[in-house]
């Protein structure tokens, strides 16, 4: 029986793969694992900041709710926008309020005063919008049976955060009845 490595001047067909091909592939292989291993690290990055950012805003907006939940129905004097909260100088509830009224206003766009604070990065009020990372407004909204009041936060990102891609926002609703 002849092979072909019997014949003369012909070379045995050789099998399998040589190291320079496994070499070849290898580095293509790590190549796309390390572009991989960026993008995913990029996107880790983002998300947490955003997690973040995410989670600040709602406590934001628990605290105020809070404040505005523990105020009697008709009180139309607490300064809201100060903490400790003020037995004077503010709006309160807005006191008692012609039905279907809304006093304040939850829109990013058209902030009424006695309605919002600011707060900086660490969630400590500051005095106005410069050096601000977050904006919280409220709105006060009363039912026709002036029996409802319906209290609305939003805590928002001010307009430095919001250009680092960090968009996140908060509302939160709760109603306070009148039982007397």
């Amino acid at each position: 029986m002849t092979t072909v490595a019997d014949k003369p001047g012909q070379r045995a067909r050789q099998r399998g793969v040589s190291l320079i091909e496994t070499m070849v592939a290898a580095v293509v292989l790590l190549v796309g694992c390390g572009a991989t291993m960026s993008l995913f690290s990029v996107a880790v990055a983002q998300i947490s900041s955003q997690g973040d950012v995410g989670t600040r805003v709602t406590q934001y907006a628990q605290d105020k709710m809070e404040q505005l939940m523990v105020l009697d129905f008709e009180d139309s004097s607490t300064d809201t926008t100060v903490d400790p909260l003020q037995p004077t100088g503010g709006t309160g509830l807005g006191g008692v309020m012609a039905g279907d009224q809304t006093l304040g206003s939850t829109n990013p766009s058209a902030p009424v005063d006695g309605y919002l604070d600011y707060l900086d990065a660490s969630g400590q009020r500051t005095t106005d919008a410069n050096g601000a990372s977050y904006i919280r407004q409220w709105s006060i909204a009363t039912s026709t049976s002036l029996t409802l009041k319906t209290i609305t936060v939003r805590v928002g990102v001010t307009v430095q955060l919001a250009a680092r891609g960090l968009p996140p926002n908060t509302t939160l609703v709760c109603s306070k009845a009148d039982l007397q």
